[in-house]
């Protein structure tokens, strides 16, 4: 295998073991790249297919949620991949005879345009789709300059984050088009020869504007089906109850499951992202949606362990499985890991059917208490700005002196705990804006106030990023500057994922300058690109937390 999505990757440089850092397997990873390869034969076709006037987003929707199945720890189930690829190659073919009839039709003519090999490969039976899928189709080490590799996997990491994005948004408004098209025109530009690396500079800030657009929409939804996000305290005790520990970001599934657990005599807790589903007015007036149980995705092992109940995953980040809690784990949507049951899809107008997870539920001995008091969050835009006038004035008044965002992922490293030290030595007068589970590094913390305005303002999921784009955007506003860059906010983010990568490309091509990233830079950057964006955009590499944060504060 070779894979270097993630931060974790193997030396910084790649996973080429049987067993990638995250758990995944080599057989897997390989069968991620075929997969992925042919999403780009479907665009290929997608592509050529608009200009003679057909578009279906079915096809949109089935290379979004493909892509999401291999961000890092969501799918782990080989049979998934086998399974998709073949579909892949039907929706493939159906698009590709739509698109030749339409064009003799509009041309009297058959088509004869050259189209790479990723739009006509056929597979066989399984076992020539597995050799296929070994022989390295679709993957990097095949792409021999390095710069070109690496603005394209820097634009597919993106697009798998937006395709995350709009997974979501998706189940709530049945309308991604804009996104959709511009997934299948991105992926089949990755397997255009004729583009420079000029070009795939430019997609790569495309990406981000599309990334902008993408967290906007989910944005939207969001609030129009669950309401504006109000600053909320969450108990993070336990109750009586058996329960159900949802963890992801699908804010739909974690509706249909407090539908159907009403009145049961379960509770229902979140976990890790899930967390600012409690900020919604929708959501809280769920009785049984009793708090949050533990900390950040990569500590599930030990709180699903001392949960006693069923955990549903909606959504990365899954790691592999321990013996003493995987009987009573179950999957949905992207997620997938071999031998755990997976709950279907919905059918269209209809919920999932979470009665077996709810049966598990009510079998079992309530939540091990961990903790006991409560976290406060809430604070997306909406909120922020209808502080708006207080903020400004304690900014003028100098009472903050600054805005630190820290938002994104956590992750096992200890080399994560920069985050919370940062927290720490930040001075009374510095509030953190944050965003992703990158908060169950300082979440915790007794932070204190600066006159009724926490010192840690949580807006919500990784995808709630959007909302500290928006808060700069209006505090420039506000203060009628001219360069967004000249307000006192610095960003010091942290990443793992490919969700986080599409965050970066979104504020970059918002135009701000002088972003920390750590814990490393990605290892996918070639030395020539990654000097490029940082002669570009001023990114920098963190040191220490000491010496961040009076650089933070001087405004560097």
């Amino acid at each position: 295998m070779f894979c270097h999505q993630c931060q974790e990757t193997m030396k910084n440089t790649g996973c080429n073991m049987k067993q990638g850092m995250c758990g995944k397997s080599a057989e897997v990873a390989d069968l991620q790249d075929l997969f992925i390869w042919g999403l780009k034969g479907i665009s290929v076709w997608a592509v050529k297919a608009k200009e003679v006037g057909i578009y279906d987003d079915q096809v949109g929707f089935f290379i979004a949620k493909g892509l999401f199945s291999t961000i890092t720890n969501a799918n782990f189930d080989r049979e998934d991949f086998i399974r998709d690829i073949k579909q892949g190659v039907a929706v493939r073919d159906g698009l590709k005879g739509q698109f030749f009839a339409a064009y003799k039709q509009k041309n009297g003519t058959d088509f004869s345009g050259a189209v790479p090999e990723c739009a006509t490969w056929i597979p066989g039976n399984d076992q020539d789709l597995l050799v296929k899928a070994a022989s390295g189709a679709g993957g990097w080490l095949e792409i021999a300059d390095e710069d070109e590799r690496s603005l394209k996997a820097l634009t597919l990491y993106g697009l798998k984050g937006m395709s995350a994005y709009a997974e979501h948004a998706y189940q709530i408004t049945k309308s991604c088009r804009e996104v959709f098209e511009f997934l299948m025109e991105a992926l089949a530009a990755l397997v255009d020869d004729t583009k420079s690396q000029e070009d795939l500079f430019n997609l790569v800030i495309k990406t981000g504007e599309m990334g902008v657009k993408t967290m906007a929409l989910l944005d939207a939804a969001n609030t129009q089906a669950y309401g504006t996000p109000e600053i909320t305290k969450v108990n993070i005790g336990v109750g009586k109850n058996p329960g159900i520990l949802v963890t992801g970001h699908d804010l739909v599934d974690l509706e249909e499951l407090l539908e159907q657990t009403k009145d049961q005599g379960v509770d229902v807790y979140t976990h890790s992202e899930m967390l600012p589903a409690h900020y919604y007015p929708k959501l809280k007036q769920y009785s049984h949606l009793v708090g949050n149980y533990g900390s950040a995705w990569w500590l599930q092992k030990e709180d699903m362990a001392t949960f006693n109940g069923p955990s549903l995953f909606t959504s990365n980040c899954l790691v592999p499985t321990k013996a003493d809690y995987r009987d009573k784990l179950f999957t949905t949507g992207a997620v997938g890991f071999d031998g755990v049951p997976h709950i279907p899809d919905r059918e269209e107008g209809g919920q999932k059917d979470f009665s077996a997870i709810i049966a598990m539920a009510k079998t079992c001995a309530p939540p091990q208490e961990l903790e006991t008091g409560q976290i406060t969050g809430g604070f997306g835009h909406s909120q922020v700005m209808a502080l708006a006038d207080k903020v400004i004035e304690a900014v003028k008044s100098g009472a903050i002196k600054r805005f630190i965002v820290m938002g994104g992922c956590d992750g096992r490293h200890k080399t994560r705990d920069y985050y919370t030290q940062v927290a720490k030595e930040l001075p009374e007068d510095a509030v953190i804006l944050t965003a992703g589970c990158a908060k169950y590094k300082y979440n915790k913390l007794d932070m204190g106030d600066i006159g009724g305005i926490p010192r840690v303002l949580d807006a919500g999921q990784c995808n709630d990023s959007y909302s500290l784009a928006v808060i700069a955007m209006e505090l420039q506003k506000a203060f009628g500057l001219d360069d967004i860059n000249d307000l006192p906010i610095s960003f010091d983010i942290a990443w793992y994922e490919q969700k986080a990568v599409l965050v970066l490309l979104a504020l970059l091509s918002l135009g701000i300058k002088g972003i920390r990233l750590g814990p490393t830079l990605p290892g996918f950057l070639s030395p020539g690109i990654a000097a490029a964006l940082i002669e570009k955009f001023d990114i920098k590499p963190i040191t220490t937390a000491k010496e961040d944060v009076a650089a933070m504060m001087a405004g560097h």
